[in-house]
């Protein structure tokens, strides 16, 4: 039988040498001028690269002087509010049009628009044999990482995987945007019969239905949804899309296509990435606090109880002890995230027709305390606001999407945007990416082991 080493004194002692020598002194970043995270101390990115796909506005230049703004988003220049006041007027869903967009950086006529989407319905059902033998036979409790298995699995049902031309790679990518929500709900449905003892229901992908008209198929018993639930979907997957070549997840696939390595490869490494709460899990943390600080503040609607126990997660005396006050707080943005503006309305309308509207007050309240708070014990060198995080796992909770596909989710919607930086850094094929990092450990001299 296998020995179990979790916990065990040698463990501890190899955490504890590996914690000892692998610490570096503060003072020495500043010394060497690190820009850590890739970020000045005013929190302005190091400019690593170009792009064209998006671009994220924060501040605006005048007199020589940053100056903190509303937050803008451009999808190849278009504004992101602009896009999605046209579709949420409307029966056509917005999601499919802006990753045409994304990927070939024009918008699509009516007649592209329909043979685009048509395509993707066509590429959506997964092989019969990798549903059974890659997810039923398999199931896992980590939705992500059954993802990044899955994508490596779909490797396997490519005739030309490793083919990194342009046109293999447009192939590529509109079957990875059109099969990753049929994987990643199937994932679901072999892990809930699997561990939570839950009748497995698996429905056929419809290829005459949209993205989110198919998750929310997909995940239901009855495959019944309604039109504002399908459109809140389309909008979060709109949103989620795409957010500059700078984001952790977006530069990890610069950086891995810059190896000239395979598409499922790169797929693999982005998901990872998103799946941290520093990044995509974030919105799973919120949803946690939140219920935290239900369970801590007994009168949820005291705005003081509510702002002290926030001073207490600040401080590292509660909920992870993290000191992290999730959804609040941006690395680009300071007056507010454009994205988490346009949910923030939408998270209100859908909690009306839920009847939930006391909990979307609640996360207001919260929003409101947490802003005030971090100004107040925190050196900010810019404003802080709440990020699409904050409302994002209020919606899906709205649309009983279960917690473990919050990030999942996340992925279905970006991996448009990793995709559409996957092919930008083939056309622009230069050198592969390879920062700097400083030793600043000592000369030994080398002791033979005898002598140690």
């Amino acid at each position: 039988m296998r020995k179990n080493y979790s916990n065990t004194e040698e463990i501890k002692k190899y955490s504890n040498m590996a914690c000892a020598n692998n610490k570096i002194e503060q003072e020495l970043y500043t010394k060497y001028e690190v820009k850590r995270g890739l970020r000045d101390i005013s929190g302005k990115g190091v400019l690593a690269g170009l792009t064209e796909i998006s671009e994220i506005v924060s501040y605006i230049i005048e007199d020589m002087e940053m100056i903190p703004c509303d937050g803008k988003l451009y999808y190849r220049g278009y504004n992101i509010e602009d896009i999605v006041n046209e579709f949420t007027d409307k029966t056509v869903f917005g999601f499919e049009e802006v990753t045409y967009l994304l990927l070939y950086g024009e918008l699509p006529d009516e007649t592209e628009y329909k043979r685009f989407v048509e395509i993707l319905g066509d590429m959506r059902k997964l092989p019969y044999t990798f549903v059974r033998n890659g997810i039923m036979n398999l199931p896992g409790k980590d939705m992500m990482n059954m993802l990044s298995r899955g994508i490596l699995g779909l490797y396997v049902y490519d005739d030309n995987a490793d083919d990194i031309s342009v046109e293999n790679v447009v192939r590529q990518s509109m079957e990875l945007i059109s099969k990753i929500p049929v994987l990643m709900c199937y994932c679901y449905q072999a892990y809930n019969h699997m561990y939570n003892n839950k009748s497995l229901v698996i429905h056929e992908p419809d290829p005459l239905k949209s993205t989110s008209e198919n998750i929310l198929m997909l995940l239901r018993a009855d495959g019944k949804y309604t039109p504002l639930e399908a459109k809140i979907l389309d909008l979060i997957l709109m949103l989620h899309a795409e957010h500059g070549g700078g984001n952790n997840s977006s530069f990890t696939t610069h950086v891995v296509t810059s190896s000239a390595t395979d598409t499922y490869s790169s797929v693999s490494a982005s998901l990872g990435s998103l799946k941290g709460p520093r990044h995509g899990g974030a919105n799973i943390k919120v949803t946690e606090m939140m219920e935290n600080i239900k369970e801590n503040v007994p009168d949820y609607k005291d705005a003081d109880k509510i702002k002290d126990y926030i001073i207490k997660i600040l401080d590292k005396e509660a909920f992870d002890k993290s000191g992290l006050v999730y959804g609040v707080g941006h690395a680009v943005y300071s007056i507010s995230d454009p994205r988490a503006v346009i949910l923030k309305k939408f998270a209100k309308k859908l909690a009306e027709e839920k009847k939930m509207e006391d909990e979307f007050y609640f996360y207001e309240l919260v929003e409101k305390k947490s802003i005030e708070a971090i100004m107040e014990k925190r050196k900010i060198y810019k404003g802080v606001c709440i990020n699409i995080d904050f409302y994002s796992g209020f919606v899906y909770k709205l649309l009983d999407i279960p917690e473990e596909l919050f990030t999942p989710l996340f992925a279905t919607a970006r991996i448009s945007g990793w995709c559409a930086h996957r092919i930008e850094e083939i056309v622009n094929a230069g050198k592969i990416i390879r920062p700097a990092y400083k030793s600043v450990s000592k000369r030994k001299e080398y002791k033979s082991m005898k002598d140690r």
